[in-house]
């Protein structure tokens, strides 16, 4: 009896585990901004580059940034450098904040007899899920040095009513 006890409590703890570990997953899936192609890049293909690392449909990701409230507003922070605010496409859909856009990044340098050209591409589409009823029509956003803040009134909430219920 004691040997089935201790499997039971093995695979209690394991079952604890693996469920907390899941929980992790899920709430850090959002935490990532994924970068892919988009449709109208101008990225050379393989062919044209002299790089075996070089991989044009490789995607890459950012962190995200913040999502903070108080009693009157729902602010989010992203980090998305190398912007123009002109890129961004910001949505409220039922209860989440959609931000999508572009990033097209180029440089390029010449030094001597070297010529370095710099590239990154990408569509990007973020959404977050706000803890409280906004009113879109009210938000503000701005983007400075990389940042994009989004500013979101909350809805006036009525405090619930106290009433007694008589018992019959």
């Amino acid at each position: 009896m004691k040997l089935d006890d201790l499997k039971q409590g093995i695979n209690s703890a394991w079952d604890s585990v693996t469920d907390g570990l899941q929980r992790i997953k899920e709430s850090a899936a959002g935490s990532l901004t994924r970068f892919r192609p988009g449709e109208k890049d101008t990225l050379p293909a393989n062919a044209e580059v002299d790089d075996d690392a070089y991989l044009p449909s490789a995607s890459w990701a950012m962190l995200a940034g913040d999502v903070f409230e108080d009693d009157t507003k729902v602010v989010v922070r992203l980090e998305v450098p190398g912007m123009e605010k002109e890129q961004f496409d910001i949505q409220v859909q039922d209860n989440s904040l959609l931000v999508s856009g572009e990033k097209r990044f180029e440089r390029e340098q010449t030094e001597g007899r070297y010529r370095t050209f710099e590239c990154a591409y990408g569509s990007f589409q973020r959404s977050i899920r706000l803890p409280a009823p906004v009113k879109s029509e009210e938000a503000k956003a701005n983007y400075r040095n990389g940042i994009l803040r989004i500013e979101l009134p909350k809805e006036k909430q009525e405090k619930p009513k106290a009433r007694t219920i008589k018992i019959d």
